[in-house]
């Protein structure tokens, strides 16, 4: 699995999942363009750790992912774009009569929208080059539901859609696109989550995270970054030439129930 001379641009990348994913990347060899839309010290310090650490180069680009212009700009300023990453996204919970239009127009903009403009600015570069991959980080709940997440919900079955539709128009080039479906992972910002969480409910760590976080997950065990990252990196190897137009669950069980 060994991706020297592949560039790759993953969208939202300074933590969590996209920078697991990034990190994994750099790993198995690829150039990296990590992405947010910051643009702080940090942001740039951070690229320059992962190019260090891996021997990779790697670079931050800003972009604000709720504005196709700047999606677009983002591919653009790459200039090389052989592996497309898209998992820029935020959420918001509450009831559909309740939902702020506003959150749920920045909902559909980062979470969906900006794969759109991305895809469409990167196939060309794809076909230039000869090869490509998308892999679009779609959830869970992009092949299931909850109450009170509609707009994160028809964000992320849209990008199952979109997955499938980019796949079949590429489907007879070298060039593969698919969605994968993570349950619950445990990121940085999860991780914050659990002391209040403990209580709110006057649990322990284990009970809740067992009981509350991961009471749709049957595995009860949360998903790692590098788990994100590896099965990205598979995805872009050889073994998964033939893997396009799908999903890949790494959920514990959640939509095997």
């Amino acid at each position: 699995m060994q991706l020297k001379n592949k560039t790759a641009v993953i969208t939202g990348s300074t933590s969590g999942i996209g920078l697991g994913i990034a990190r994994e990347l750099a790993r198995a060899g690829a150039d990296i363009v990590l992405n947010s839309f910051t643009d702080s010290d940090d942001d740039h310090a951070l690229a320059a750790s992962v190019a260090e650490e891996f021997g990779v180069g790697a670079r931050y680009i800003r972009a604000d992912m709720s504005k196709g212009d700047e999606c677009r700009a983002l591919i653009a300023q790459a200039g090389v774009c052989d592996i497309l990453v898209n998992n820029a996204g935020i959420q918001h919970v509450a009831p559909v009569d309740e939902f702020p239009v506003e959150k749920w127009d920045a909902i559909i903009a980062i979470n969906l929208t900006s794969a759109f403009h991305t895809i469409a600015s990167a196939l060309p570069m794809m076909r230039k080059a000869g090869w490509g991959r998308v892999v679009n980080i779609a959830s869970a709940h992009g092949l299931t539901a909850s109450p009170y997440k509609s707009a994160y919900i028809a964000a992320k079955h849209g990008i199952v859609g979109l997955s499938k539709t980019v796949a079949l128009e590429t489907a007879e080039e070298p060039i593969t696109c698919n969605a994968i479906c993570p349950g619950y992972v445990l990121t940085p910002l999860v991780e914050a989550q659990i002391p209040d969480t403990m209580k709110e409910y006057g649990m322990n760590r284990e009970d809740v995270i067992a009981n509350v976080m991961l009471k749709r997950q049957p595995s009860k065990q949360f998903a790692t970054v590098e788990q994100m990252g590896g099965t990205t990196v598979f995805l872009c190897s050889s073994a998964a030439d033939q893997i396009t137009g799908t999903t890949i669950s790494v959920d514990g069980g959640w939509t095997a129930l």
